[in-house]
């Protein structure tokens, strides 16, 4: 039987992960600049952590892992002949895969709270798994790069994730768009038509809007019990147009009677004129369509969408308030973003925009002649290194065809030569395989030759 992997997942080969790194490393670079200090957390986390947080929809898409040893031996017989999934894997299942960082991250805050100092800034690159349908930009098994913010309130972290975003695709070369909403809008539009109960089935329907249409969204809608009413008063909300400032104006007149949604607008309004302080090179965009259907949000929420590629979002996140509470460490704000590395991967891959020195190739290798030659090169390799040349000796004295066939292969720049005459003069003949061109240099001649 052929070997395979599951639906989903992949197999990253050096260049893929040479081009991996290089996104992980400018992300982790940023986020270095602004404070942020890195953690992990385990794959596996226990299920009484990781369900509830992400919605119904969201638990459904959960890995759970079955109990070691006999796990059907709490089954009575009749439990197991009414073969109910969801009941089984309740009693069956007392761990998951994690589904994002973000959940793992509060746990982590409340259960070592007594040796962090708030707020604590912290990031968190590793993969999680979704039980999703695989499909063109959707993996079960994918890469998030988190940064978040916890014990502060302060509307100027959120700024700073739009200045992280803005850095990271500056870096990358990358035309985004940052499209931004706030829940507290979302709940105001809800209580406005009368439908504030229902908060959650609105959201979720609205955040398909791009995906799915109006039509169809409001058909979602009418399933979810949203009368005729409300829906002719939510119309005008979700298809509004014009400029960020005529969009909250409006908004402003529309829930002049919602407490909730008017600070939610003021919010808004605070990061916009923070915004428009600074030389950002990303369009920000209020977007009342945006959504995010997680639960745990409760302020601004945040989307990154790329401009030259369909593939949806590529980096999203916002204030959750309450997310902590769950785990018993009440009244502690917090506000992050995660970019989605593997849609990030496939759109630079796409545009061909990675930069050829990201692939941390070998620079330099030296051809094997024999024995005598190699006791001669293994201390001028190890200078080499050390001034931080990638260089490689080739295993045996094979034909020199093949080992200048194995340098093209792997794209090395630079083969090196050193053979008898090489090795009385304490030179080296340098070939730079682009040009064809060979000369014979010092030892510290190649290193400057290589490094510039």
């Amino acid at each position: 039987m052929k070997p395979s992997i599951p639906k989903g997942t992949r197999d990253f080969s050096p260049v893929e992960m040479a081009k991996r790194n290089y996104i992980f490393d400018t992300i982790r670079e940023v986020y270095h600049l602004f404070g942020f200090q890195q953690i992990e957390t385990p794959s596996i986390e226990n299920l009484s952590t990781l369900m509830g947080k992400y919605g119904e929809e969201g638990d459904k898409l959960l890995f759970k892992i079955l109990n070691s040893g006999d796990c059907l031996e709490p089954f009575s017989e009749a439990e197991l002949l009414e073969r109910n999934a969801v009941k089984f894997a309740a009693k069956a299942c007392e761990k998951g895969l994690r589904y994002d960082l973000t959940v793992p991250f509060a746990r982590f805050v409340v259960q070592h709270r007594n040796d962090l100092s708030f707020p604590f800034k912290r990031y968190q690159i590793q993969p999680v798994w979704r039980a999703d349908r695989p499909q063109k930009g959707r993996y079960r098994e994918f890469y998030q790069c988190d940064g978040d913010v916890v014990g502060s309130d302060s509307l100027l972290y959120e700024v700073e994730f739009i200045e992280i975003i803005n850095e990271v695709f500056r870096r990358l070369g990358l035309s985004v768009c940052v499209k931004i909403n706030n829940r507290k809008i979302l709940s105001g539009i809800a209580e406005m038509i009368g439908e504030a109960d229902k908060i959650t089935a609105i959201t979720v329907a609205i955040d398909k809007l791009e995906k799915i249409g109006l039509n169809a969204v409001n058909d979602e809608l009418r399933n979810k019990g949203i009368t005729e009413h409300a829906l002719t008063l939510l119309q005008p909300v979700i298809t509004l147009q014009g400029d960020n400032l005529e969009k909250i104006n409006l908004l402003r007149e529309l829930l002049c009677n919602s407490a909730m949604g008017i600070r939610g607008v003021e919010e808004i309004e605070y990061i916009f004129g923070m915004i428009d302080k600074l030389s950002l090179s990303v369009p920000v965009e209020l977007d009342l369509t945006l959504a995010r259907g997680l639960n745990y949000y409760t302020g601004a929420i945040f989307e990154v969408k790329a401009l030259d590629e369909e593939i949806g979002s590529i980096a999203g996140g916002g204030r959750y308030d309450n997310l902590t509470g769950v785990f018993g460490m009440e009244g502690v704000s917090g506000v992050g973003i995660s970019f989605g590395a593997d849609r990030i991967y496939d759109v630079l891959n796409r545009l061909d925009l990675f930069p050829a020195g990201s692939m941390k190739t070998t620079q330099v290798l030296f051809v094997n002649f024999g024995e005598k030659e190699t006791s001669h090169l293994l201390p001028v390799l190890a200078t080499l290194r050390a001034a931080g040349i990638r260089t490689e000796l080739y295993p045996e004295a094979s034909k020199l065809k093949k080992q200048l066939g194995y340098a093209d292969s792997k794209k090395i720049p630079y083969v090196a030569l050193v053979g008898e005459n090489e090795m009385t003069e304490n030179k080296i003949t340098l070939k730079d395989m682009l040009s064809g061109t060979q000369h014979s240099v010092t030892t510290e001649t190649l290193i400057e030759l290589v490094s510039s």
